[in-house]
């Protein structure tokens, strides 16, 4: 078992310019296509969508840029796991809030092939689906093994990480009414859900006997980790990290329902108590 420490600092350009493609072209959008499409007499964004899409740049940012990404290639698998749940957790629902629904219109089209598929794929079931097939390939031990060798399926990996927590996200932040999310309590149902399906991986790696991802043996640890140890962090992380979270947004939904529905109540409350007041005065 090799202990190591955090990697030097070393550039990742590719990171760099992917960052500025993401906000510039979001200011360009902004400011030469949303005056065209937006909905006259509503503002092209709000600030609350500008600070969403702001933080889903830095979330990228930081999951794959040193030291994070250092450290989730050359030492831990641990790391590894949190740049993904970052990138699928954190960055994806944050472009999305961050998506004004004209610029959602723009990109996708309305009518064209590619808004069907999104809007199919965006649906409960197959949103579930998606989620399952690419939670279990990003767990196979040989792509993990690829990714790590060769930058270009690391990319590939990273990039259909991100393209597939979009559309597992759209039934909770959808920012198209003609992709309408789901209601309240569907929501927190499909959320449950989807915190169950990481408990299965999780498993093989937090009770296992030995690594799995044999790429990482012999790789020097951090804080004198072994292999195993590591591992098995990265499980409890995929399990009960990545749980928290998803229970977090599951009661901020709960929350905004009963209120909706507290709100959409108060002038039947109301009027039932006015003809009470009358009832007993009259």
């Amino acid at each position: 078992m090799l202990a190591a420490s955090i990697p030097g600092w070393s550039a990742h350009p590719d990171v760099w310019l992917l960052a500025a493609v993401l906000a510039v072209g979001y200011w360009m959008a902004i400011e030469r296509v949303g005056p065209r499409y937006a909905i006259p007499g509503r503002p092209v964004v709000t600030r609350l969508q500008v600070f969403s899409w702001a933080c889903g740049v830095l979330v990228v940012l930081v999951s794959s840029d040193w030291p994070v990404h250092d450290i989730a290639e050359r030492s831990m698998y641990s790391v590894h796991m949190v740049q993904h749940l970052l990138i699928t957790s954190i960055a994806a629902p944050f472009f999305l809030l961050g998506t004004p629904a004209w610029l959602a219109r723009w990109v996708l089209n309305p009518g064209s092939r590619r808004f069907r598929v999104v809007r199919w794929w965006s649906r409960f079931l197959p949103a579930v689906i998606v989620f399952n097939v690419m939670l279990a390939l990003t767990h196979v031990p040989a792509l993990v093994t690829a990714s790590l060798d060769n930058g270009l399926v690391h990319f590939g990996v990273h990039a259909a990480l991100f393209l597939t927590a979009l559309i597992i996200w759209m039934p909770v932040a959808s920012p198209l009414p003609e992709i309408p999310r789901l209601s309240w309590l569907l929501r927190m149902v499909y959320l449950f859900l989807q915190s169950i399906v990481p408990t299965v991986p999780a498993s093989f790696m937090t009770l296992g006997n030995r690594p799995l991802y044999h790429v990482y043996i012999g790789l020097p640890h951090l804080w004198g980790a072994s292999t195993m140890s590591d591992q098995q962090v990265a499980g409890l992380i995929m399990k009960i990290g990545s749980g928290i979270f998803t229970w977090a947004i599951i009661a901020v939904i709960f929350f905004k329902w009963a209120a909706a529905e507290e709100r959409r109540q108060r002038p039947q409350v109301r009027r039932d108590l006015d003809r009470e007041l009358s009832r007993l005065t009259g």
